[in-house]
């Protein structure tokens, strides 16, 4: 069976592409100057951001493609593997930025990483780019380049590590405008989730497997954890997990009028392990216990 091919360190990952190493921990790669290559599985041990002009088949996650076009981002963090196996052969092009997690430590930017949620993103979640978003990502690249070809001084590494936040920061915005720009499929995603909820709570599901979570939502709709609720606050401007939380509430309170069913009934069916912690979470919603909400109603 074909073996995934491991890029430890920065030097290897530029031996690989033909790439002069000019720092350890940083490179910008260009990734034309690359040999032709088989199509195989790789795994990166630091941060990875592709910058696709054209499409090809080298960039694939899971069982899917990215669904990449021209000017497009994406985003791989330290540890996972993308690519499939292959008798092809084919051109690498593009740019990768790449940077080790030791060259950020004890940074802002290596403090703050957990906020860049799109390394997290998976299967159809790349970032498109206009023309005008293209040519300041493309600006930032060539500034951390200049500075990886500059002789290293005092100021080298801060002024690296300060042009990869700014990148950072301006995919956020961009990320936020591809949320604006892809509304009509946005709606569709959020009616999805608000069906499937329908669905969960109509079924057995909380009894057997307890509230659904934010992660097993997105499974549902093929998206990864991270994207689902960056898209969900886009679109709602409350969290994924406030949004279910609602929906539980919503659907309790239905289930309030039957004087038939205890407290403690309601808050199993809705797949709560103690019915405490339903009531818990109603009086923080609501403001009112649900025994306070029954009687008023």
């Amino acid at each position: 069976m074909d073996t995934i091919i491991n890029f430890n360190s920065i030097k290897e990952y530029n031996d690989f592409n033909n790439q002069e190493t000019l720092h350890p921990l940083v490179s910008v790669v260009h990734l034309d100057n690359a040999s032709p290559r088989q199509l195989r599985r790789l795994r990166y041990s630091f941060y990875t951001v592709f910058f696709k002009k054209i499409v090809c088949g080298d960039l694939r996650y899971g069982l899917s493609n990215y669904d990449y076009d021209e000017g497009t981002l994406i985003f791989l963090a330290p540890g996972q593997v993308i690519g499939q196996y292959g008798e092809d052969y084919y051109q690498p092009q593009g740019i990768a930025l790449v940077f080790h997690p030791d060259f950020i430590s004890g940074t802002t930017l290596g403090k703050n990483m957990h906020d860049y949620h799109f390394f997290s993103y998976a299967v159809n979640e790349a970032l498109h780019l206009s023309e005008q978003e293209r040519k300041i990502i493309l600006d930032c690249f060539s500034k951390i380049e200049y500075e990886l070809q500059h002789a290293i001084d005092k100021h080298s590494k801060q002024l690296i590590v300060s042009n990869i936040e700014l990148f950072l920061n301006y995919c956020t915005r961009f990320y936020d405008r591809q949320f604006i720009t892809r509304d009509n499929s946005n709606k569709g995603i959020l009616e999805r989730f608000e069906s499937i909820l329908n669905r969960y709570f109509s079924s057995d599901k909380p009894q057997n497997i307890g509230l659904p979570s934010v992660a097993w939502c997105a499974e549902e709709l093929n998206l990864s954890a991270n994207y689902f609720g960056d898209l969900i606050k886009s679109e709602t401007g409350v969290s994924a997990q406030d949004y279910i939380q609602s929906k539980v509430i919503e659907v309790a309170k239905e289930r309030m009028y039957d004087a038939n069913k205890t407290i403690s009934e309601i808050a199993y069916e809705l797949g709560f392990k103690y019915p405490q912690h339903f009531s818990r979470l109603f009086k923080q919603r609501t403001g009112i216990t649900p025994n306070e909400y029954r009687e008023m109603n």
